[in-house]
């Protein structure tokens, strides 16, 4: 059976908010907005396809800006998708939806759409603007009514860690269908998430607790544990196991980075991870996908590498985020700086 391979693509700059930890706005906030032209696109998705045809992947496409529905072409692009019969997952905000927009989104084959809740009211409206907490509660309900499956991500730091719980109320009221979180990483202008590991690893204690309580309860929300420092928490809790059968050298799990997963931004630059800020490896209208994957690509995929990761029986399964590790100074084999464990 084929395996999925996802392309988070980036298709323009162009957005309704400057939220202070977007890595667009991030470095210079009077950037020139970039956006794909229809040929562009056009080649970028046959490109896509092109890659998965050879190495025997199924293409998944995470479409997402900016705000992609700020693209003059976004309702042709998705068309080219309905036409191949390819899945997506939109991530953008939700100040253009509506229950029209929703059901035309739908009949085009979305399966999710991505929505950000940064903090309660005030925390989040700060990090993005007045009246986008309210805003995005109000469209989980038109997407929900769509048939889409609403899906609420948050982004912690040491701003926001202590409003996670009440998050995670907030998003089982609005009856949203997935909830994640994943940890700022950190862009040149600041060196730190604001969390020690500790504190992290509390964090992760306080939501595993929820979450056990509202799945007991017959919660519909499925809680994503998406930051792989879950397996190392669910290691030490005796939830997750190494399975007897584990041959060394296999990788099993873990970040996707240079695996399953590649960024394309909409001056066709491909990046390894988009939370990397310097994984940089091809441009999409210049480079074939298929050739990237197995020349520049191949700098993401030795593990042995890994200054800490490396020591640790969880390599296989963890690896932590090294986002947030490079972070602090470009190095992508560095510790993961929330990591507890000592090795």
């Amino acid at each position: 059976m084929k395996e999925y391979f996802a392309f988070q693509w980036h298709i323009t700059d162009e957005c309704d908010q400057r939220c202070k930890h977007c890595y667009i706005f991030s470095e210079d906030n009077c950037k020139k907005l970039d956006a794909m032209t229809w040929q562009q696109i056009q080649d970028t998705f046959y490109n896509c396809l092109d890659f998965c045809e050879i190495y025997g992947r199924l293409p998944y496409f995470y479409i997402t800006g900016g705000d992609p529905i700020l693209h003059p072409d976004f309702w042709r692009l998705l068309g080219l998708m309905k036409e191949h019969n390819i899945p997506f997952t939109i991530l953008g905000n939700p100040f253009h939806l509506n229950d029209e927009v929703c059901k035309q989104l739908k009949e085009y084959g979305c399966q999710k759409y991505q929505l950000s809740l940064d903090g309660m009211r005030e925390t989040h409206d700060w990090f993005r603007k007045p009246g986008s907490f309210d805003c995005t509660l109000e469209k989980i309900a038109c997407i929900k009514r769509a048939g889409i499956r609403s899906v609420i991500m948050t982004t912690v730091s040491g701003t926001n860690i202590k409003e996670i719980p009440a998050i995670i109320d907030t998003v089982v009221e609005a009856g949203v269908d997935v909830f994640a979180f994943a940890r700022y990483c950190p862009t040149s202008e600041e060196k730190d998430t604001g969390m020690t590991p500790q504190e992290y690893r509390e964090l992760l204690d306080t939501c595993y607790k929820k979450f056990q309580a509202y799945e007991a309860a017959g919660c519909s929300t499925y809680f994503n544990k998406k930051d792989h420092l879950w397996t190392l928490y669910e290691y030490e809790k005796g939830i997750f196991k190494i399975p007897e059968d584990a041959q060394d050298g296999f990788i099993y799990g873990g970040c996707n980075c240079g695996n399953c997963h590649m960024t394309i931004l909409p001056t066709g630059d491909i990046y390894a991870c988009r939370r990397v800020q310097n994984s940089k490896v091809g441009n999409v209208f210049e480079d074939r996908i298929a050739d990237i994957w197995v020349c520049q690509m191949e700098t993401y995929r030795d593990y042995t590498k890994f200054e800490k990761c490396a020591k640790c029986e969880l390599l296989a399964w963890c690896r932590g985020c090294p986002a947030v590790a490079s972070g602090k100074d470009g190095n992508f084999y560095a510790a993961d700086p929330q990591c507890w464990k000592e090795v």
